[in-house]
């Protein structure tokens, strides 16, 4: 099923270790993003901007193929 705007998901470990922004930046990804829901809150082409609210955190676009849906 594909993520949707309003959607909660989460980040998938082994597709956003491995890719092209974990090269370019700080690999060391904060436990949150695969341990806790976000909810998607715009979509741009093959990007998502999801906003973790259950920690005083930025949001952060992450590739589509990254996210997992929640229930």
């Amino acid at each position: 099923m594909a993520v949707k705007k309003g959607n909660m998901v989460r980040a998938i470990r082994e597709k956003l270790e491995n890719s092209l922004e974990a090269k370019a930046s700080d690999s060391r990804f904060p436990a949150y993003l695969f341990e806790s829901q976000g909810e998607v809150v715009d979509i741009k082409g093959e990007y998502a901007l999801v906003k973790f609210g259950k920690v005083p955190t930025p949001n952060i676009w992450l590739k589509l193929e990254q996210l997992e849906e929640q229930n």
